[in-house]
């Protein structure tokens, strides 16, 4: 495997620095099953499901065409491809870090390299769901009614806002997913024990407040007068800690194989 190149790279250090970085990019490419086919195939097995599922409600229920599944609109068949992401991105720290480190390029160089891939990729992703998103409002819902790539939480604000918010969804769960692993990366078991502890805590604590407080409609409100794409430009701010605080963590973390 020759995806990293030696530090003495030809060309001035900053362009050098900037090989590496590419070089970063290209090692997770290595392997674009686990990135690129994966979470497309499974993908299109959802869309499937769904559709037929989407069918039998259109041909069994006595209503006009597309109206059997108005519901569907609520649907969260999309969202594995997100979650799939989180889980991407911590293998991509957990397998290829100490490799990389092992053919001289820095914490930074690989951070660095790491956080573009998962910037490509999201806008990637995010391209084709837009695309299949204006798909479907332009057939109807695949000829059902069904609502998969335009379900409610992706709004209704045009093709360009919507864009937006897989792109900011994607790099959310990509930078999220990315910070749990450097703190297995740092601090392996114990680390992960007392994250997912106080992650716990903190939402239970969360629930609790809104619940107790009555403040549910508030929450509601809120959500109702950002929109998808405010919500979405709001995730930003958690999207920045966790790529913040994965490189500040990724600093101080010893590989092991």
């Amino acid at each position: 495997m020759t995806a990293i190149a030696p530090s003495s790279a030809l060309g001035t250090p900053r362009s050098a620095q900037t090989n590496r970085i590419w070089n970063v990019v290209r090692l997770h490419f290595t392997n674009t099953w686990v990135i690129i086919q994966t979470p497309a195939i499974i993908l299109a097995l959802i869309f499937a499901v769904n559709y037929a599922i989407w069918s039998v409600l259109d041909v069994s229920i006595s209503m006009e065409p597309g109206e059997a599944v108005d519901g569907t609109q609520w649907s969260g068949a999309a969202s594995f491809v997100f979650v799939y992401m989180s889980v991407v991105a911590a293998q991509a720290i957990t397998v290829t870090f100490p490799f990389a480190l092992g053919y001289s390029v820095t914490r930074r160089e690989y951070y660095l390299g790491t956080s573009l891939l998962f910037v490509l990729v999201s806008a990637g992703y995010a391209v084709v769901m837009t695309i299949l998103a204006a798909i479907e409002e332009a057939t109807n819902g695949w000829g059902r009614g069904g609502h998969m790539f335009t379900a409610v939480y992706f709004g209704e604000e045009g093709g360009l806002a919507r864009l937006f918010v897989f792109f900011a969804m994607f790099l959310f769960f990509f930078f999220s997913g990315a910070a749990i692993s450097t703190i297995y990366m740092r601090w392996r078991m114990y680390g992960m024990i007392a994250f997912w502890t106080v992650l716990g805590i903190a939402l239970i604590g969360l629930v609790a407040l809104v619940t107790y407080t009555r403040s549910w409609p508030v929450v509601g409100e809120w959500f109702a007068t950002n929109g998808a794409s405010g919500v979405a430009a709001w995730l930003l701010v958690p999207t920045v800690v966790s790529a913040v605080t994965g490189y500040l963590v990724l600093r101080r973390a010893t590989p092991k194989n």
